[in-house]
């Protein structure tokens, strides 16, 4: 959302789909309402400022829209939203406001996800909803996609997350115009039934419009399986405020394994490594080495600290050498 020396925030957006999810909430002034208006989900590491200051104008632009929205974080962390909330009067609303509620989780070191509702039409007065208990760090798990969520240490609760789709779909177009099909919101519709696994006599209607005029066909599942094709899913992981130890870089390696791309945080160089030490955060060599080992096939850095100003090309260039070189770096 910022440049990296701004506050830390991802916004990862769903293609032909309308919804988007969002990695930490610093400022969001540069994030478009429209943008915001299709978040489903947000997921924030920690509640210091930079990564949680954001959630105001979240607030503010969803209010008094038909909408419910999940924001999950560490430990603690539905008190630190229901205290945001309670900062302000919520006396405005009748009948004839559209609905509007937030659903906070926190994710305890238990593998506990605690979760409560604020409700606007309830002057967002917190209503404890049940817990559940999490297996391998799924913290969400829906049809087409998982987010992960680890444990890290930045001397308070901090989460590290990855969102992986368990399966990419792709529609073969030349496909589609030789059955005589047209392109449409149709495809989602099958790309879904593939998901959820329906059987091969599930019909589907295919409705797509060409020169202002509406055609419609049905055919079964089966027939209309070969115009997608399947392969892995990708993979986004996010880990950012966290100290270098060994638990903490075990933990992140873990979560960032294999993925297609990595946003991580380097606030310093390695020649400040003692500084980085006392603010338990990474240095560019750090972050790099993380990368290589985790795998991943692409890694953005972001969250400098100011002292670099003007001189973010090192903070570049110091992860890109470790990220490359050979062996492991302690």
């Amino acid at each position: 959302i910022n440049d990296p020396f701004g506050d830390p925030g991802v916004f990862v957006d769903f293609l032909h789909q309308k919804r988007a999810m969002l990695f930490d909430m610093g400022d969001l002034a540069n994030l478009p309402t429209r943008k915001i208006l299709r978040l489903t989900h947000a997921f924030v590491s920690h509640t210091h400022m930079d990564h949680f200051c954001g959630f105001d104008r979240l607030v503010k632009i969803m209010l008094g829209r038909p909408k419910r929205f999940t924001v999950i974080g560490p430990t603690g962390f539905i008190e630190k939203v229901e205290h945001k909330l309670g900062a302000y009067a919520w006396n405005l609303y009748d009948e004839s406001t559209a609905e509007f509620s937030i659903v906070a989780c926190e994710f305890n070191e238990d593998a506990m996800l605690q979760i409560a509702e604020f409700s606007f039409q309830n002057a967002f007065e917190r209503q404890d909803a049940c817990s559940r208990q999490v297996a391998d760090g799924v913290i969400v798990d829906e049809t087409d996609y998982t987010v992960r969520a680890v444990h890290l240490d930045h001397r308070i609760a901090c989460l590290a997350f990855a969102i992986e789709e368990k399966q990419h779909l792709n529609v073969w177009r030349n496909s589609v115009t030789e059955m005589e099909l047209g392109i449409g919101p149709w495809l989602q519709e099958l790309k879904q039934a593939i998901r959820r696994g329906a059987p091969d006599d599930t019909q589907i209607t295919a409705k797509w419009r060409s020169n202002g005029v509406w055609h419609e066909a049905t055919h079964s599942l089966g027939v209309l399986r070969n115009l997608v094709k399947a392969s892995t899913g990708q993979k986004v992981a996010y880990i950012t405020d966290i100290g270098f130890t060994p638990d903490n870089v075990e933990k992140a390696i873990s979560i960032a394994a294999g993925a297609d791309h990595l946003f991580i945080e380097s606030p310093f160089l390695d020649a400040d490594a003692d500084i980085a030490a006392r603010k338990m955060h990474l240095t560019a060599r750090q972050a790099g080495m993380i990368a290589r080992r985790a795998g991943v096939r692409r890694f953005e850095q972001f969250h400098f600290s100011p002292r670099y100003e003007g001189q973010a090309d090192k903070l570049y260039e110091e992860a890109s050498l470790a990220a490359h070189q050979d062996g492991d770096s302690s």
